[in-house]
């Protein structure tokens, strides 16, 4: 990977987190707005998203924290939350209209919006359960890339992450659905990297082990022996923004 001795990655950048409201995608959120970058953030919970736009931090000619619609924050603010599901294309299709008409179009976008089924055999998992973490683990992913692509695609410029895992990369038993998201995604960044104009890159990226719901649904309560997402952010954000053309295709773990 080639990266930048500037710890920050140069000048301040539009950053897209799905799932942005808990979890990895609220500690990067964090994290990058600290050092200056905007983020443009979506996720289900519209209380969590308002929690989320009143912590991130304004730069000094931004006006108070306005209070969110069911659709989005005031796009006056630095910042642009909106309580979206990845799962509805129809839904993204009008947040990129939205990000377009707010001169926010992102440099990176972090697919990070995730979800895994409970520990079961997979003929024991039900189909709803199945469908929740397909539809948004990898249909959720598609829908970001059919609807923003293009606008990166015109600015011939974009760094697009799809959080991956290390479970996208070796098998474990009781997630089978959880596992074949992420090896979807895996093959999916991989061909669409071989569809990229030049100045463009998606990089699968597996964020490691992680103190999350996510993990504690699996792990229980030895879950809490691992980093945070606190603490697991800088690095992160370090690494991301850190990403050029060079690293298309690349499969990668922070």
């Amino acid at each position: 990977m080639v990266v930048s001795a500037m710890i920050g990655g140069g000048p301040p950048k539009t950053v897209l987190i799905t799932g942005v409201s808990r979890g990895l995608g609220r500690a990067l959120a964090l994290e990058l707005a600290r050092r200056g970058h905007t983020i443009i953030g979506c996720s289900r919970s519209q209380d969590k998203i308002q929690a989320l736009q009143d912590e991130l931090p304004r730069s000094s000619e931004d006006p108070p924290a306005a209070s969110s619609s069911s659709s989005s924050s005031s796009s006056s603010c630095k910042h642009l939350l909106t309580a979206i599901d990845v799962r509805s294309d129809s839904s993204i299709k009008e947040f990129a209209k939205l990000v377009v008409q707010t001169r926010r179009v992102p440099d990176i976008i972090v697919n990070n919006a995730g979800t895994i089924n409970k520990n079961n055999k997979i003929w024991e998992v039900p189909a709803e359960d199945f469908d929740m973490v397909i539809d948004t683990n990898l249909k959720g992913v598609a829908n970001i890339l059919r609807h923003f692509l293009p606008l990166m695609i015109e600015r011939k410029r974009g760094i697009i992450v799809n959080m991956s895992s290390g479970w996208g990369r070796s098998p474990a038993a009781e997630v089978a659905p959880y596992c074949a998201s992420k090896w979807a995604i895996e093959g999916l960044s991989r061909s669409v990297a071989k569809e990229l104009p030049p100045g463009l890159a998606v990089i699968s990226l597996s964020p490691g082990v992680v103190n999350t719901d996510m993990l504690a649904s699996c792990f229980g309560s030895s879950a809490a022996l691992y980093p945070s997402p606190e603490t697991w952010a800088p690095k992160a954000a370090t690494m991301i923004l850190n990403l050029t053309e060079d690293d298309n295709g690349a499969s990668l773990t922070v």
